[in-house]
């Protein structure tokens, strides 16, 4: 009827900016067109001045009439101009600079989201951590913890701890230390480890964790095949340690209460065996002791005890 509305037809956004940019290239050649055309009359209108008119016929530039050096540089403004319009506009334009723009913000949440996750993460771990000791605290409020599971190792700066089965280095009062320390208790170790001994360490008991079967040691040692097992064959000790090697502290470092780590001062790059990263989160220094280099100590090296948050 009369007063019914035509249909306005709908353009998405794409075909829009399309419409757009193409209208926008449109005038950029148009500028372009009669910019050539005004170079073309300017230039038949400089060299009638100078050669029909006698317009500074005398004055010249380089040995070169005046109005050539005028064309010259005209004619460089003209293919800077092209340059413009048909390569520097078509490929790094509105769109070129769109598309950096949103690479850039692209990188910039992708860090962000990173940074979000490690940060998350932590968090976590504290939490773990926090909700542990509150549990435990809650579930025996009178009861006194039964054991305190101790890691024991010396490291380097860079975390070596050991080459092909044996230490880096020797530092006579750090195995004094770990003398005075391990008396007495259990000590808990994989196989390597225990291989690594001439004989078993006296006045301590060893637990070995092996995969093998029918692994044979000596009188006296306890063989498991799992962490879980070596601490269940400790628990009548009031504080047992783990010794090694990297793997054994990796499993063990998240149960531990207490670490007692020797800090070599030095990087050990030939070192093929590693101690676990101690997280600020969740340890704390509690102690230490430095001890400088000296004519029976190859390096310099500091005593330190961590407990758990």
């Amino acid at each position: 009827m009369f007063g019914k509305k035509k249909p306005i037809p709908q353009i998405d956004k794409t075909q829009l900016a399309l419409i757009k940019n193409a209208e926008r290239r449109i005038k950029q050649k148009k500028r372009l067109y009669i910019h050539f055309v005004i170079f073309l009359i300017g230039s038949v209108l400089l060299i009638v001045a100078n050669t029909v008119l006698n317009i500074g016929q005398e004055f010249k530039i380089f040995g070169l009439d005046w109005f050539v050096i005028a064309i010259i540089v005209w004619f460089v403004l003209f293919i800077y101009h092209f340059i413009s319009v048909f390569i520097i506009n078509k490929f790094m334009g509105r769109d070129w600079e769109d598309q950096q723009r949103d690479l850039l913000v692209a990188k910039q949440e992708e860090r962000i989201e990173k940074l979000k996750q490690e940060y998350l993460a932590k968090e976590s771990k504290v939490a773990k951590s926090q909700a542990f000791d509150a549990s435990a605290k809650s579930s025996a409020p009178f009861q006194k913890k039964k054991s305190e599971l101790t890691l024991i190792a010396a490291a380097g700066e860079d975390n070596g701890i050991g080459k092909d089965g044996d230490l880096i280095w020797h530092l006579g009062d750090d195995l004094k230390r770990f003398k005075n320390l391990t008396s007495g208790h259990c000590i808990i170790m994989g196989r390597k480890t225990f291989e690594s001994f001439k004989n078993p360490l006296p006045n301590r008991t060893h637990i070995v964790i092996t995969r093998q079967d029918n692994y044979a040691v000596p009188s006296g040692v306890i063989v498991v095949h799992n962490l879980d097992d070596a601490l269940d064959a400790a628990r009548k000790d009031a504080q047992p340690f783990i010794i090694g090697g990297g793997e054994i502290y990796r499993q063990a470092i998240g149960m531990a209460d207490k670490i007692e780590l020797t800090r070599v001062h030095g990087n050990f790059p030939t070192a093929d065996t590693f101690f676990p990263e101690i997280d600020g989160f969740i340890w704390k220094e509690t102690h230490r002791k430095e001890h400088s280099k000296d004519n029976t100590h190859n390096y310099a090296f500091s005593f330190l005890t961590y407990e758990r948050k």
